[in-house]
């Protein structure tokens, strides 16, 4: 019996009296983030939502494509391979051995000359490109066998250099420009002599990107140990020989050359020809077949071309928009035929989660 008559809790394990701890919540604290309450876009994707959206895609991408390749088409561009062409007028029928021992000899004579015929007139300016095939400028040691550095005119380290190798020096003496990239330059020149006009100027100014020539390349700058250039010294010749007396930022068809190619087969411009060309006219083009591609298979091509306002000719972006446009409109017709042959109704929206009245307060959401 209490003394003062008040009662106390007992501790039904024993040990007197005790306050039992509040079991701690793992209720998350309620906030519009995290119940996913934010204000949002919910679309409710009706058949006939769904139907006019595929429809509209497909009403614009459609003219898109149709004009995309009338513009690709546009472009007159005239194509000659030559490396075979080339070497049959000198070794027909030659084995790979005897390709590479003819390309690789500096007292054999290289010249030779194909024939394009203009089907279309070409309105100037006519840009000329080099093409080759199964050249693989997108190798990750070819594309590091550099040093921008160097190239920018800035002081170079031993570690810039060793970027380089195995074209980083050249008797102890660092080579400029260094590495893989400039070593095999491409080198092999075109003369252009039109039946109508006689020689045609090429002008070979403007086809870097001038970005590089302002950022990239120095203007003060000179080749130095360039391997190529010592082409009675034993060095082994990759490309292109580099004027000593140029600087970097002058020559323009090695700054065309260091923007590496992401593709086995590509094309580089190489000059500017500043006159219409005629349709009917013959273009007789005057090589000098220097670059070694018989060693791994490769193709060159002298490709002449126009461009248009979407650039040169390439009909895969209008395809591209052709078939998303059609596969749109062709899901539409299916879409519709289905709604209409099974018509489904319209479920009460109002019972939608974000819809029901009271669904952003704490109590209903966690509850």
């Amino acid at each position: 019996m209490s003394i003062n008559g008040a009662s106390t809790s007992e501790n039904p394990l024993g040990g007197g009296d005790s306050i039992i701890p509040k079991k701690e919540s793992r209720k998350p604290k309620y906030t519009k983030f995290t119940q996913q309450e934010l204000p949002a876009c919910k679309p409710l994707l009706t058949p006939a939502w769904v139907i006019g959206t595929f429809m509209l895609v497909g009403v614009i991408f459609i003219p898109i494509g149709l004009v995309t390749l009338l513009a690709s088409h546009s472009v007159v561009e005239i194509i000659s391979q030559y490396e075979t062409a080339c070497l049959d007028q000198y070794i027909p029928g030659a084995s790979k051995a005897q390709k590479v021992n003819y390309i690789q000899d500096i007292n054999t004579a290289k010249s030779c000359n194909v024939t394009m015929n203009i089907n279309k007139k070409m309105k100037q300016p006519v840009y000329i490109y080099y093409e080759l095939d199964n050249f693989f400028q997108n190798h990750r040691r070819y594309v590091k066998s550099r040093s921008d550095e160097q190239l920018r005119g800035g002081k170079v380290s031993s570690s810039d250099l060793d970027l380089c190798a195995p074209e980083a020096q050249v008797n102890n003496l660092p080579i400029v420009p260094c590495g893989l990239i400039a070593w095999s330059l491409f080198n092999d020149t075109y003369t252009f002599v039109s039946r109508s006009n006689g020689p045609l100027t090429v002008n070979k100014k403007g086809i870097a990107w001038n970005s590089d020539v302002k950022y990239k390349f120095s203007s003060t700058l000179l080749p130095s140990n360039f391997p190529n250039n010592n082409v009675s010294g034993g060095s082994t010749i990759g490309g292109g020989s580099l004027d000593p007396s140029s600087p970097l930022a002058l020559d323009e068809d090695l700054i065309v050359w260091m923007r590496t190619a992401a593709l086995p087969s590509f094309r580089k411009l190489w000059g500017k020809i500043e006159i219409d060309l005629e349709a009917g006219d013959t273009i007789t083009v005057d090589i000098t077949n220097l670059y070694n591609t018989y060693s791994f298979g490769g193709k060159k091509k002298v490709v002449l071309s126009t461009t248009s306002w979407l650039g040169g000719k390439n009909d895969f972006l209008g395809f591209a928009y052709l078939t998303i446009g059609c596969l749109c409109m062709l899901l539409a017709l299916l879409f519709f035929i289905v709604h209409w042959r099974n018509p489904r109704p319209l479920g009460d929206t109002s019972y939608l989660s974000w819809n029901k009245k009271g669904s952003a307060s704490g109590e209903n959401v966690l509850q």
